[in-house]
């Protein structure tokens, strides 16, 4: 009688804050963790996500997906996404806080999986205890992989940069003379800055209607 031997199951570590990984490691082990909500890699690090507070997180980033979602509701082609996951390169997989990309014809396509690969044209980031990871590892890997308008609300500071790609680089984009910025990627897409980081909703939306309306 041959007796069959069973081969142990490989054990896949869990992901841990600091681990370097490829991404093909990294989607494997994040895949093996249901209850996980968000982990990130840049640059090859595991950055895993922390309990979120309301009003340094959960209303800005509610008032950008307002704010994107307007726009798109009038501009055709366009997706926005909240959290989703973009394998940008071998050693890059964040889930930006919020993005907005071109449908057909733009420069990121959707995986037979579901997921975006490449790069977004206009990602989103609510920086609060992440602003050092935002403004120093996501920020060079978004710029290395085309991002062309990377956008940052460093919410304890009451800031708000907007950065467009130019030759490679990013360079910060400025309010006019009426605190307005003014997308150079997407016709119409108005920020008043001032109204955002005062929560006056109904002032952002309303310089968003403008720029809709510029188009015409």
């Amino acid at each position: 009688m041959t007796q069959t031997i069973t081969k142990p199951r490989e054990l896949i570590p869990s992901l841990e804050n600091g681990d370097q990984l490829t991404r093909l490691e990294f989607e494997t082990r994040y895949q093996r963790m249901p209850e996980l909500k968000k982990a990130e890699l840049i640059e090859g690090i595991v950055y895993m996500g922390s309990p979120l507070r309301i009003n340094q997180h959960g209303e800005p980033h509610a008032d950008i997906m307002l704010w994107l979602g307007f726009y798109k509701t009038f501009t055709p082609n366009l997706q926005t996404g909240d959290n989703p996951t973009v394998r940008l390169d071998a050693e890059n997989e964040p889930q930006p806080d919020a993005l907005l990309r071109i449908k057909e014809g733009g420069q990121s396509t959707i995986s037979e999986d579901g997921y975006v690969e490449g790069a977004p044209e206009l990602i989103v980031e609510i920086a609060a205890s992440t602003v050092s990871i935002d403004l120093r590892d996501k920020k060079r890997a978004y710029q290395r992989n085309q991002v062309q308008e990377y956008l940052v609300w460093r919410v304890y500071d009451q800031e708000f940069d907007w950065f467009r790609l130019a030759q490679g680089k990013y360079i910060k984009l400025q309010p006019d003379e009426q605190g307005i910025i003014k997308s150079e990627i997407y016709p119409g897409l108005w920020l008043d800055v001032n109204a955002l980081l005062a929560g006056n909703l109904a002032k952002v939306l309303e310089v968003l209607q403008q720029g809709i309306a510029s188009r015409e």
